[in-house]
Order: C-alpha cells, then sequence, then structure tokens
C-alpha cells in the first residue's frame, strides 16, 4: 500500500475542520489559540504536499514564511494571553476589552 498526496490532503482537511471548529465553539482564550495554530499546520501540510505532488519547491518556500508568521504570533498572543490572565483567572474571549488602557 502506498501512500499518495490524497491521504495527506485528508488529514489536512481533519486537521482544519477541528481547528476551525474549535475556534467557533470554545470561548477559551488559550484553546481557541490552539486552533488557530492548529489551522496553520492544516495548510502548511497542503503546502508541502501539493510542493510534493507538483515537484516544486514553492510550495515549502511558503511553509517556511508561514511558520515565521506562526512563530511572531505566538510570542504577540502569548504576551496578550498572560496580560489577560494576571488581571482574571478564568478569562474568556469577551474579556479582550479589560486590555484598554
Amino acid at each position: 500500500m502506498t501512500i499518495t498526496g490524497n491521504y495527506y490532503l485528508i488529514v489536512a482537511l481533519l486537521l482544519f475542520t477541528i481547528g476551525a471548529t474549535g475556534l467557533l465553539i470554545r470561548r477559551n482564550v488559550l484553546v481557541m489559540f490552539m486552533c488557530v495554530e492548529l489551522m496553520l499546520n492544516a495548510v502548511n501540510l497542503t503546502f508541502v504536499t501539493f510542493a510534493k505532488m507538483l515537484n516544486d519547491v514553492g510550495g515549502q518556500v511558503i511553509v517556511f514564511f508561514t511558520l515565521v508568521v506562526a512563530a511572531a504570533e505566538v510570542a504577540v498572543g502569548l504576551a496578550i494571553i498572560v496580560a489577560i490572565f494576571r488581571r482574571r483567572r478564568g478569562a474568556t474571549a469577551d474579556d479582550i476589552d479589560l486590555l484598554r488602557g
């Protein structure tokens, strides 16, 4: 049994669906943050799969830049989440207005 690109695309679809569902349903900021990261990784998997299927390195270059943006998002996003949790223990997405200065 050979694993073709279609299997990777199906896994990426499932990962993206789980991330999108979690982002829409959950109100906890940390869970929403993890769901966005899951969605980004699903998109990266599709880029790598298409790059492999088409024998082109363009998809892998895009994945590199996406990972750089995701690392910056983690740094800024976690700082905002820590600022929210310092003011309140059980912070939800509705508590973002606490950061107004």
